[in-house]
């Protein structure tokens, strides 16, 4: 397996120290597979900082970058406990709270003919926004993990991979659930701990700042407003829709999660329509604190807030909803964690490196527009005579027409564009002919081309990005847990690389 560091284009930069300290009161909400005795030291150890990242929860552990971002975090923790000579735990966030169900409910995998994959069911449009802490994962969970078990070629690994994703993925157990345990056992020898957002420990520590933003609901509809304009004024894309008075939390209730929206003197469900006063609001959040939550921009500050996070390893599209916080951290008084790139790559397996071996060819031309790699194959295959000859035609054409025109103009100066269409035309009806040659070409390499095809395929799935629809069970199957390993030997020495050139906080 070749891996590919392909960056996000983003600055990597060195976070600052700040108090450290992990609650004792949050323990519950940390997961601890067997094995973890010394990460659990380290995180109750009273000069801990942590480094954090996260993600909705997914089927099988959702899409590669799932994997690249935890990774990514535990890179960046070595690095600043070298510098700094402290203990920093990288930490995963559990992001049960989240409603997406489209985002969570699939998965999929490289197939010998392409790409292959499961979707657990859909939800309807009008249902309630459920969160996938509350989602269970239902019985299509079965069929799907057995589909995923007949479609990968047999191995030595993929037996145990199978066995790991059973234990978790189980019909009555939640999405959150399944992916939360699934994920812990498979980063913790990676020194990756599991933090269950949704759990009541934290959930009870966050809800004093939820209520807090929704005392501060109008300033901060109106500071997030000013900093995106700022953001567009200088060419940045916001990311996320502001100022039009919803606030930064949701509440759980009989549409699912709701935002809560600004309603004069208090507060309305969007979806639901029920009005609150904010003394019933902080009535729920002592009593249920579960029911409250945070949106994508919260949910970082609220992060903040109850762990010594440095800095969050992000991907492209929250490093741009990121930049829009800053108000939020200036207004509730929250120190503000670095935002900053998670690793970004392709993992190239044997058999794609063979077919580019086979042909000459870098994954930068398997993946240039236009299939340049297999108009090049198959010209290849064209007669010398037939390439020389088609050359010679349009030198023709084009010495043939730049004798004519000075003659046409001088009779005419209107001919000038008549001759010009005629030139293009004829040069066009040479290029129609070669283009048909290839074409007849393409039909007798019918199976090299499908070789490049499914390289492709390998590496930019349906035309996507390969961490965004692979997961890394499948790889796990085939080639075993080394493949962790594999990956952090390409993303420990780009961030030391990165980080190196930056001046150094402490």
């Amino acid at each position: 397996m070749r891996i590919l560091s392909t960056p996000i284009a983003a600055p990597v930069e060195w976070p600052a120290a700040r108090p450290p300290g992990v609650s004792p009161d949050l323990l519950p909400a940390f997961l601890f597979p067997p094995g973890t005795d010394a990460l659990r030291a380290k995180l109750i150890n009273p000069e801990t900082l942590v480094v954090t990242t996260g993600q909705q929860p997914g089927l099988f552990t959702g899409p590669l970058y799932t994997i690249y971002k935890a990774l990514s975090a535990a890179a960046l923790a070595k690095q600043l406990e070298e510098r700094w000579d402290r203990p920093v735990q990288a930490v995963f966030w559990i992001a049960g709270d989240d409603h997406d169900f489209a985002e969570a409910n699939h998965l999929g995998w490289p197939a010998a003919d392409g790409v292959s994959g499961v979707t657990l069911r859909h939800r309807e449009s009008d249902a309630a926004l459920t969160p996938m802490y509350r989602e269970p994962l239902g019985p299509e969970v079965v069929a799907a993990l057995e589909r995923f078990e007949q479609e990968l070629p047999g191995g030595e690994f993929k037996a145990e991979v199978v066995d790991w994703l059973g234990r978790y993925y189980q019909p009555a157990v939640t999405v959150a659930e399944s992916f939360a345990g699934a994920l812990a056992e498979l980063l913790a020898p990676h020194g990756v701990l599991c933090f269950i957002s949704t759990h009541h420990a934290a959930k009870r520590a966050g809800a004093r700042h939820i209520i807090k933003a929704l005392g501060l609901a109008r300033d901060l509809d109106q500071d997030l407003g000013r900093r995106s304009r700022e953001l567009i004024a200088a060419g940045a894309d916001p990311g996320v829709p502001v100022g039009d008075a919803a606030t930064l939390v949701m509440l759980e209730s009989a549409a699912g999660r709701d935002r809560l929206v600004i309603d004069g003197d208090g507060f309305i469900s969007r979806r639901g329509g029920v009005r609150f006063s904010l003394a019933e609001l902080q009535a729920i959040a002592a009593e249920f604190p579960e029911r409250l939550s945070a949106n994508v921009l919260l949910r970082p500050v609220i992060e903040s807030a109850l762990l010594p996070t440095v800095a969050y390893m992000a991907g492209p599209g929250e490093l741009r909803y990121l930049a829009l916080t800053t108000p939020i951290y200036d207004r509730m008084r929250i120190h503000r964690q670095l935002p900053l790139p998670r690793w970004s790559g392709v993992m190239v397996e044997p058999r794609v490196d063979r077919t580019l071996t086979k042909y000459g060819a870098d994954v930068d031309e398997l993946l240039a527009p236009g299939g340049a790699l297999e108009a090049r194959v198959v010209r290849a295959q064209l007669p010398k005579d037939a390439l020389e000859a088609f050359s010679d035609l349009r030198a023709r054409i084009i010495a043939g027409y730049e004798r004519i025109e000075p003659v046409a103009v001088g009779v005419d100066p209107t001919l000038k564009k008549p001759v010009e269409s005629a030139r293009q035309h004829a040069l066009s009806e040479s290029q129609d002919l070669e283009k048909r040659l290839i074409q007849h070409l393409k039909r007798r390499q019918e199976t090299e081309l499908k070789q490049i095809e499914r390289a492709r395929e390998a590496i930019l799935p349906s035309g996507k990005p390969q961490e965004r629809v692979f997961g890394i069970a499948s790889y796990l199957a085939r080639y075993g847990s080394g493949i962790l390993d594999e990956v952090r030997a390409a993303i420990e020495p780009w961030y030391r690389t990165a980080l190196e050139a930056q001046p150094q906080s402490s």
